[in-house]
């Protein structure tokens, strides 16, 4: 059995593993050991390669490089099912069960009870009810699973993984949908497995989570290793430097012109929130302003631009455009207003792949137009034309498929297709990542134009050195509320850090956020 320095011996240990996707190294010889009675938080951003190490750890990837051992012994996962037979247990935050079937047959499904080659059905009620007891659990084992809480079939969800598996329980956001005494009691159920002896892999976004429940920490970065040590010796600060990858506690970079003349306020958020979603904010925004949003990934910076452009709209608060009162109760409202939204995902939610480049720029000014005010084919050719080079958008043709072009083009096209349509206010969320340099550099030279001209921005942005530059005003998420805004010179990347490590830094710097 493997051991590190004298400590306890690895009940799952990942040792050097390595897996390419194509030209794409994922992974690139990450350790990672899970102890019998520990829990083990596995931490990184988007692309840190948190996913894909717990899918070789579960059996849906195979590595092309390292072993994968169980209790020092290697074994070749061939998919989930064979992780199940060797101890592996998985709970996701999206409950992989059946919501329209009773608890009872949830938690045996697959290897119900029979008796003369029938289910026993009541010997099935009698177990679920002995089972659920364990958990803390009084309730009817024939009821109807999605006729309960997300935290209950959470518990039901992780009964079932244990009780198939029994040694390994990984936890992929078990408390993203969950409010607070939902996750207290979660962690009960998490503290009595450990006890039992479970090893158990805790993956969040929410720090203070990490830090009252787990025992260690693994920082993947980029596909590889950063760190792994004892929660006793490491800060909050200490864990967001590794995740964000540089030290910049003592960066000399500082932010754009200060604050506005108040007769430039364009929008006004007041305790605009949406439950489960973001907590209420406060946020003003000026004309010719650009507020940077700073926040590790899942701490509500997408979810806030989402409800701020009516995808999902906010259930509580109220919002003011030009010192009138405004619903936008959906994105049609929001772009009929002057908003314009690019979102983090391009591929997913921004480009319309089988489209050409000229149909994904003036898709948006047609909706706004109405489809009785119908674009001709040159009309659009000129539209797409003149977005196309001022924003230097590289293709062989206009009515080329968008998914042809590379990832820095599709996200100059996107922010065309908002342009297009004369806005007076853009989200941009992530509007930098994942392209090449020369994109990346047009897309901030783009932003800081934008400002100069006139137009109210909110750039969301993990790569804090670049938002400091080209932001008025920063404001910090953590944990899916507004937790401080930072204004003027004081505005620096390690003063970001320490607000979303502790939101304690530079008082004189910093207005707290109203958000209980």
């Amino acid at each position: 059995m493997t051991t590190v320095s004298g400590a306890e011996p690895f009940r799952l240990e990942a040792r050097g593993v390595s897996i390419r996707f194509g030209n794409h190294l994922a992974l690139d010889k990450v350790d990672f050991g899970l102890r019998a009675g520990e829990v083990h938080a596995l931490l990184g951003e988007n692309g840190a390669g948190k996913s894909t190490l717990i899918k070789i750890l579960t059996g849906a990837y195979q590595p092309t490089g390292g072993d994968v051992l169980m209790d020092g012994i290697p074994m070749r996962l061939a998919n989930p099912q064979d992780a199940q037979v060797h101890g592996i247990g998985t709970v996701y935050q999206e409950v992989n069960l059946l919501p329209n079937r009773p608890v009872a047959e949830n938690l045996f499904l697959g290897h119900q009870p029979t008796r003369f080659g029938l289910v026993d059905r009541r010997r099935m009620d009698r177990d679920a009810r002995d089972l659920l007891k364990r958990y803390g659990l009084e309730i009817d084992p024939g009821s109807e699973l999605g006729s309960h809480s997300v935290a209950v079939q959470q518990i039901v969800a992780i009964a079932r993984a244990v009780a198939l598996s029994g040694k390994v329980l990984i936890l992929d956001e078990p408390t993203a949908s969950l409010d607070r005494n939902e996750v207290l009691r979660l962690f009960e159920v998490i503290a009595g497995l450990k006890a039992r002896g479970l090893a158990i892999v805790f993956i969040t976004h929410f720090l203070d989570q990490v830090f009252a429940i787990a025992d260690r920490v693994t920082i993947l970065r980029n596909g590889r290793l950063v760190e792994t040590r004892g929660l006793d010796t490491l800060t909050r600060t200490d864990v967001v430097r590794m995740m964000l990858g540089k030290d910049i506690a003592f960066s000399g970079a500082t932010s754009v012109e200060t604050e506005r003349p108040a007769t430039d306020l364009l929008i006004s958020f007041k305790g605009y929130g949406r439950k489960r979603a973001v907590q209420p904010f406060d946020l003003d925004i000026h004309k010719g302003e650009v507020i940077g949003v700073a926040g590790l990934l899942g701490s509500g910076r997408t979810e806030m631009a989402r409800t701020m452009f009516g995808i999902d709209p906010a259930d509580e608060g109220t919002a003011e455009m030009n010192g009138k009162p405004v619903a936008i109760n959906d994105a049609r409202t929001a772009i009929g207003l002057g908003f314009g939204y690019c979102p983090e995902d391009r591929k997913a939610d921004g480009i319309f792949g089988d489209l050409s480049v000229r149909e994904n720029i003036v898709i948006a000014l047609q909706g706004k137009l109405g489809w009785f005010s119908a674009l001709t084919r040159d009309e659009q050719l000129e539209i797409a034309g003149k977005f196309g080079e001022a924003m230097d958008i590289r293709a062989a043709s206009l009515d080329m498929p968008i998914k042809l072009l590379s990832g820095g083009n599709q996200q100059k096209v996107i922010l065309s297709r908002w342009l297009a349509t004369d806005p007076a206010f853009l989200i941009l969320d992530e509007p930098t990542r994942g392209i090449d340099v020369g994109a990346h550099a047009e897309i901030v030279r783009t932003i800081n134009r934008l400002r100069e001209d006139g137009l109210a921005l909110v750039v969301i942005s993990s790569e804090l050195d670049e938002v400091v530059a080209y932001s008025n005003r920063i404001v910090v998420m953590r944990d899916r509320k507004l937790v401080a805004e930072l204004r003027g010179d004081n505005i620096s990347p390690g003063v970001i850090v320490q607000a979303i490590a502790t939101h304690d830094a530079a008082p004189d710097a910093i207005t707290e956020g109203t958000a209980p």
